[in-house]
C-alpha cells in the first residue's frame, strides 16, 4: 500500500486547527482509536511546524500519518516536510507548492472548485485534488465531474458531517477532509473529549466503508 492507498484507506482525514503540542498526541491516538489514521495540521495554527514535528516522531510508529494544511507556498510546504509532514494540503491551486511537494516525495492534494483547476492541478502532479469548499458546489457536482474526468482522484472538503458523508462518497469522492465535526476547538483534552472523538471517527469510517460497500455491490 502506498502512501496515497495509507492516506485514502478508511476514506477520512481528520483537519485539526488550533491545536498544541500539548493536545495533538492525545488527539491523534483517539483518531486512530476511531480508525482514522491520517491526521492533517493546519499551518495557520501557532507553532503548527512544531506540532507537525511532535506528532510526526511520536506518531509514525503507530500508524498516524501526519500532513499540513492550509499550504499555501512552496516555501511553507519545504519547511512542513522537513518537520515531518508526509502530505500537503491546499485549498487553492499553486503549481509551485505541488512541484515542492513531489520534489520531497511527498503527497500533494490541491484544492480547486472547477474542472479547469481540478484538471490544472492533476496535469502539474497533484496526486488528489481536494474539491474546496464542498459544501458550495455540493455532492452533484462531483457526480457530473467524474463523467469527463473519472481518473482524477477527489476528496470533498469544507462543510462535510455525518448527515452529508455518505452523498459525497456516493457521488465519486474517493476521500472526506473532515475538520470541526470530527475534532472541535480543544484547549485541553479530557477523556471524556478523546471518547467523543473516537466514536465520531468510527462513524465517519463506517459511513465510508458501508457507502462504498454499497456502490460496489451495484457498479
Amino acid at each position: 500500500m502506498n502512501l496515497l492507498e495509507k492516506l485514502t484507506d478508511s476514506g477520512i482525514v481528520a483537519v485539526v486547527r488550533g491545536s498544541k503540542p500539548e493536545t495533538i498526541i492525545e488527539i491523534a491516538r483517539a483518531l486512530k482509536k476511531g480508525g482514522v489514521s491520517a491526521l492533517e495540521i493546519t499551518v495557520e495554527t501557532p507553532k503548527a511546524m512544531s506540532i507537525i514535528e511532535k506528532a510526526a516522531a511520536e506518531l509514525e510508529e503507530e500508524g498516524i500519518i501526519v500532513g499540513a494544511g492550509t499550504v499555501l507556498d512552496a516555501e511553507t510546504a519545504r519547511a512542513a516536510m522537513l518537520s515531518g509532514a508526509k502530505f500537503i494540503f491546499s485549498p487553492s491551486f499553486n503549481p509551485e507548492t505541488i512541484k515542492m511537494t513531489k520534489r520531497y516525495g511527498a503527497v500533494s492534494i490541491p484544492g480547486a472548485m472547477t474542472p479547469t483547476e481540478i484538471l490544472n492541478a492533476y496535469e502539474h502532479g497533484a496526486d488528489m485534488v481536494k474539491v474546496f469548499p464542498a459544501n458550495v458546489v455540493g455532492p452533484a457536482f462531483f457526480k457530473t465531474v467524474k463523467g469527463p474526468l473519472p481518473h482524477i482522484p477527489l476528496m470533498a472538503t469544507g462543510g462535510i458531517d455525518l448527515d452529508n458523508a455518505a452523498d459525497y462518497i456516493e457521488a465519486g469522492a474517493e476521500g472526506l477532509g473532515v475538520g470541526s465535526t470530527l475534532v472541535p476547538l480543544l484547549h485541553k483534552v479530557t477523556d471524556h473529549d478523546k471518547e467523543k472523538i473516537a466514536a465520531r471517527a468510527a462513524a465517519f469510517v463506517k459511513i465510508v466503508a458501508e457507502t462504498k460497500k454499497m456502490k460496489c455491490a451495484y457498479s
